[in-house]
């Protein structure tokens, strides 16, 4: 088995802009993660800053690394500002639409979809001014 995955991001609808303005990017992340989603000692090919925002440690356990995992790591290493637009209570914010291999991850599990080398989530916001 692999000792990384490789997963392809995408961001839009003015969604990268909390990501450094940059639209695609692409984490390397390991194919067990602790349970409790810390991701202080995981890989990402990106930023390598340490994080202000992830506030747990690891308990020791792990679980095979899904979309929830996924989205703490983007956050804490990955997201450039305003967390909140991000996620909220532990998940993606309403009005920002995810899709896993162009499909609605609702159809996929949302967060506890087992993520896949290669595989491809787009963030799309939903949400505009005006």
């Amino acid at each position: 088995m692999a000792d990384t995955m490789m997963i392809k991001i995408v961001f839009s609808g003015g969604l990268e802009l909390l990501f450094g303005n940059e639209r695609n990017q692409s984490v390397l992340i390991p194919p067990f993660v602790p349970s409790d989603n810390s991701t202080h000692s995981s890989l990402s090919s990106s930023s390598s800053t340490p994080s202000s925002y992830n506030d747990t440690r690891s308990t020791g356990e792990t679980k095979a690394a899904d979309l929830e995992y996924l989205i703490y790591h983007l956050r804490d290493h990955l997201l450039k500002e305003r967390p909140e637009l991000f996620m909220e209570n532990g998940t993606i914010r309403p009005g920002i639409l995810v899709l896993i291999n162009n499909t609605d991850w609702e159809l996929e599990g949302e967060g506890s979809y087992q993520l896949c080398n290669n595989d491809e989530i787009v963030f799309i916001s939903t949400l505009h001014g005006g």
